[in-house]
């Protein structure tokens, strides 16, 4: 049975997914506050999927994500928000969060988005032939949402696997960051571009022997980046 665990500060909220996840029959735990939830997933017991609120007391929703990142936890984060505005979904994805759903959200949109997302768990977690990209001694492997480097295999999210399979199948292509916000994000209002630089920034880590000199993935000043499978 997968385990969900619930984020959420507010009683009837807390209490309604939970009916409604169980009644799907997902087995679900619920918890108050950022803090709880971080102690929770530190707990040995596996969690296949995280709903996280955003505005929570204490440590938000934002911050929340930012520290299962740091840790290296990359179990399935669908952040729920009443902040709806661009700038608060880029900020989320930016943070690490796989999915969002503003709220209020309607109950059979948010258990199509918890099945896609474990769906997508369950793919990574089964050798995969094929849908690869080599980047030198790297390898990004989209169906399994890893980067594989010198035997280690590092996680993705699926933010980043989407946004590095979107620049590979435009290889040569300049893209501008609006694009990007559009296509990849779904966020078509006006947004602050400066978060898919930070966005960059993390991806090169990733794919750049050397992140503070890129070839694989460059600026492109005044519009956006370009990426490059074989760098001349």
């Amino acid at each position: 049975m997968e385990r969900i665990l619930v984020v959420e500060d507010e009683q009837h909220l807390a209490d309604g997914l939970r009916f409604n996840l169980e009644a799907e029959g997902y087995d679900v735990d619920v918890v108050e506050s950022g803090e709880a939830a971080l102690a929770h997933l530190d707990e040995p017991a596996e969690v296949n999927l995280v709903l996280l609120d955003v505005m929570l007391p204490g440590m938000d929703g934002f911050a929340v994500a930012t520290e299962l990142r740091r840790k290296e936890n990359y179990v399935p984060v669908l952040m729920l928000t009443a902040r709806g505005r661009p700038d608060d979904v880029v900020r989320g994805f930016e943070a690490g969060a796989d999915d969002y759903l503003p709220k209020p959200f309607d109950l059979v949109v948010l258990l199509a988005r918890v099945r896609g997302l474990l769906r997508r768990r369950s793919w990574a977690q089964t050798p995969a032939v094929g849908d690869q990209l080599s980047l030198g001694d790297r390898v990004i492997d989209f169906q399994r949402m890893e980067l594989v480097t010198e035997g280690e295999r590092v996680p993705l999210t699926l933010m980043e696997t989407n946004f590095l399979k979107y620049l590979a199948q435009r290889d040569g292509q300049t893209v501008s960051r609006r694009a990007i916000l559009e296509d990849v994000w779904g966020v078509r209002e006006d947004t602050d571009t400066r978060a898919i630089d930070n966005f960059v920034v993390r991806l090169r880590r990733y794919i750049e022997p050397d992140a503070t000199k890129p070839r694989h993935l460059v600026t492109v000043r005044g519009v956006g980046y370009r990426f490059h499978r074989d760098p001349k």
